[in-house]
């Protein structure tokens, strides 16, 4: 609360210093040319002629207004004092005049010193009768000028405190002020800057808090209500059972100033007075946990998150978070609100807010980094500390203690990682980073490797665990199901993850590669166990899990990872804003999309053709078999890319799934215990993921993948396969190895011309990659079958083209 100027001339000491100053004063009036000079110092004004000739004025804090994508839809605001400055020309002509009716009825006759009211003000003061005050607006002006102004505690001290001193310094400005500005460009500031109590400041945040309405709209008894607020908020707060009559006093006085000033009529009087007074006010909320609509509380902690991280608004968080909650900004986000809500939609379809399990959307757009949609099956909300509503953890040790979990309830960055929060393990959505990390190598998408049920690595692990080789140290990995043998390139073994495929892969283009891919495509390692591997290359080099998604991550981390293969391979820093102006509508240059090259154009394109594979679309090369999650496609209707997710005994599930406009990242965790025994379910997390997608992608047209230009990348060096047909199995892995491929024998005998037990042919017949697995069949000499049509019976390996069986 302001308080009021009625004792600074209680004593004998402060008459003689206010009897000097009245003669300063005077002579200012009187004398405007000199008083600043020679009566000034006569009068024995040292410490008034030491002041600064011009009064520093600083912006009295704003409220920062924050929109979503479509410019209009307001998410939330930020304020450490709710306070929008409007010009004059938008205040109700009854609130100024109820201004100058409650504070200043000389207001527009002064030059910032009302002389009169200064010396009525020592005798009264000093006639031991009621406490006069003799503050001009302009002078209020200067003392909330000053405290806004300070650079330290004691200087708004210094610009409040009654003393002599701050009420020569207060005339001395308001003098000075008068030359510089206008009394119409007072009154608009005055009003901008003055507290009105409510959680207002500023007649626009006043007229909003109390009456829901423009300060254009104030009709007379509203303005006089508001007036009255400005001498004492708290004593004249009309919401309180102190403050009610006291209120409905003060409006009486300000309407009867504002009859006898003849600022309105008799009778206007008498309707104005009659007129209820308001006793519930409507606060504005501040911040994330006041947002327009509860689901879209974590997109603002993100932004509010990002805005703390950016040096541009200041040196620390502290000075940014006080640039952001000050400083008038209007700022449009990347928020989507139709896609933000058919998320929310989509996921509440799945599961309800109050599971434990949480399922976590992250969706955001290639080329840009734009922050399209956070959604969860969450409350953004912290919970009550008296009435909670979160259940107690689901982490047994925690619940020991009696710790709630983060259910319905949380402010927690679940998807977007930040304190605590390190992210969670994926899955094969990881597999990725090994198919770009080999194509970067040079191995083509057609590169092929002989999958076993379980892979035998030199990657160390404890002698001993379940995912060593019995009796060894070494890492031995086994698929889904414990089946999955067999030939596979990068198409066929991403899109039927064989866990197999991929370690062996890893392996020879050196792991420590692959964790440097995840980290240009924007993988935090927010988890201090990661880092120590990510940040030493002779570390990564022995994390043969890596590749299975072991190493934490967010969902928005992983959508914008794979975004970066639908931008061409530009890695475009995630980002929660499209444009932020200043107050005065100046633009800034900051969270424009910023991009970076974190892959080439062809090994971005090629990747992103294998990544059609496990969501049921087809490869631009038609080389595609086998899909994790098929019914994305068929949901989406467009063209799409993405990869499924499931980590050891189902402890999370995830989907990723993108289109030329947005890749969302759908992500179904317990965010309370990592080691839970739920199983993680993608009947839960997949239709979410696929129905949030189909509903932002619909009606917009289908736009294809471009085709990667360098085929090499693709199809590598192609050559011909030697004709072993009927040889000796021994000469047959010879002559196939002497060709630079890798040999390797088919268990399963096939009917065939050639004698029981030797070659009857190849798998592929005729041309493959360099190095690529050739596999030869083994004849059981019983002749060849009797084709039942063209062709005959048709074998295949996955990836390679159909051929007839010899």
């Amino acid at each position: 609360m302001r308080r009021r100027d009625h004792n600074i001339f209680a004593n004998a000491t402060s008459l003689l210093i206010c009897g000097l100053l009245a003669g300063v004063v005077v002579a200012a009036a009187a004398f405007p040319a000199v008083a600043m000079s020679g009566l000034a110092a006569k009068a024995g004004g040292e410490t008034f002629a030491q002041l600064p000739s011009t009064l520093k004025q600083a912006t009295a804090p704003q409220v920062t207004r924050i929109f979503a994508s479509d410019g209009k839809t307001q998410i939330a605001v930020m304020y450490d004092e709710f306070r929008s400055d409007v010009p004059l020309s938008k205040i109700s002509k009854n609130m100024q005049n109820a201004i100058i009716a409650a504070e200043d009825h000389q207001f527009y006759k002064h030059n910032g010193v009302d002389v009169k009211g200064v010396a009525r003000a020592i005798v009264s003061n000093n006639s031991g009768k009621s406490q006069q005050g003799a503050s001009t607006l302009t002078m209020q002006y200067v003392r909330m000028s000053l405290a806004y102004s300070a650079t330290n505690p004691q200087e708004v001290v210094d610009a409040t405190k009654d003393t002599p001193k701050r009420k020569i310094t207060e005339m001395k400005y308001a003098l000075q002020i008068e030359k510089e500005l206008t009394k119409q460009q007072i009154l608009e500031r005055y009003l901008n800057t003055a507290p009105f109590g409510g959680g207002a400041y500023g007649i626009s945040a006043a007229a909003q808090v109390y009456f829901s309405k423009a300060p254009k709209d104030l009709s007379i008894a509203e303005s006089a209500l508001l007036a009255r607020m400005v001498k004492a908020p708290t004593a004249f707060d009309p919401t309180t059972e102190t403050g009610y009559p006291q209120a409905k006093d003060g409006r009486a006085w300000v309407l009867a100033n504002m009859r006898d000033l003849g600022f309105i009529t008799p009778q206007q009087f008498t309707e104005a007075n009659a007129t209820k007074i308001p006793r519930q006010i409507k606060r504005v909320g501040n911040g994330c946990v006041s947002v327009a609509k509860n689901a879209w509380g974590f997109f603002c902690d993100y932004f509010y998150r990002w805005w703390t991280s950016q040096q541009a608004f200041g040196v620390n968080s502290y000075d940014r978070e006080r640039q952001l909650r000050s400083g008038g900004y209007r700022i449009v986000t990347s928020l989507d609100i139709k896609a933000q809500n058919a998320a929310k939609k989509r996921i509440n379809q799945e599961i309800k807010d109050g599971n434990k399990n949480a399922v976590l959307l992250a969706g955001i757009e290639p080329g840009t980094g734009r922050v399209r949609m956070l959604a969860a099956n969450r409350k953004y909300k912290i919970d009550s500390a008296t009435k909670p509503q979160n259940k107690i953890s689901s982490d047994p040790k925690k619940a020991k203690k009696g710790i709630r979990g983060t259910y319905p309830n949380t402010t927690n960055p679940l998807l977007s990682g930040g304190g605590d929060i390190t992210g969670y393990q994926a899955g094969s959505v990881f597999k990725i980073f090994t198919v770009i990390a080999a194509l970067e190598k040079g191995l083509p998408l057609s590169y092929t490797i002989k999958a076993e049920n379980r892979a035998k690595t030199n990657y160390p692990v404890e002698r001993g665990s379940p995912a060593a080789c019995p009796g060894t140290s070494k890492y031995c990995p086994g698929n889904s199901g414990d089946g999955g043998a067999g030939v596979y390139n990068m198409w066929t073994g991403f899109g039927k993850s064989i866990n197999t495929f991929f370690v062996p892969l890893q392996e020879r283009v050196g792991a420590e590669n692959v964790v440097d891919v995840a980290k240009r495509f924007g993988v935090q390692f927010r988890a201090q166990s990661d880092a120590d591997f990510a940040n030493n290359r002779d570390a990564a080099h022995l994390w043969g899990a890596f590749t299975l998604g072991v190493s934490s991550s967010t969902p928005l981390e992983m959508a914008n990872a794979y975004a970066t293969l639908a931008g061409d391979g530009m890695y475009c820093e995630p980002t929660p804003v499209q444009e932020i102006k200043t107050q005065k509508g100046e633009k800034i240059d900051v969270g424009k999309p910023h991009c970076t090259r974190a892959t080439s154009v062809d090994v971005a394109r090629s990747a992103l053709d294998a990544a059609r594979c496990p969501v049921g679309d087809q490869s631009a090369f038609g080389k595609c078999s086998g899909a994790t999650a098929r019914q994305a496609h068929a949901t989406i209707k467009h063209p799409v890319f993405g990869k499924s997710g499931t980590t050891d005994k189902d402890k999370t599930a995830a989907l990723i799934v993108g289109t030329t406009s947005v890749v969302v990242a759908g992500y179904m965790v317990n965010p309370d215990w990592a080691q839970h025994t739920d199983h993680m379910r993608h009947e839960v997390v997949n239709p979410a993921v696929w129905n949030t997608v189909a509903d932002y992608m619909d009606g917009k047209p289908k736009d294809q993948f471009k085709k990667p230009g360098n085929r090499k990348l693709t199809f590598g060096e192609q050559r011909s396969i030697p004709n072993v047909e009927c040889a000796s199995i021994g000469d047959a892995r010879s002559r196939i190895s002497g060709a630079g491929f890798e040999a390797s024998v088919q268990s399963i005998q096939v009917d065939s011309k050639c004698p029981a037990g030797t070659a009857a042919g190849t798998n592929p017949s005729d041309r493959t990659i360099k190095g690529g697995v050739v596999v030869i069949e083994v004849s059981n000499g019983k002749g060849a079958v009797k084709p039942p049509g063209p062709g005959g019976p048709v074998i295949t390996i996955p990836g390679f083209p159909p051929r007839p069986r010899r």
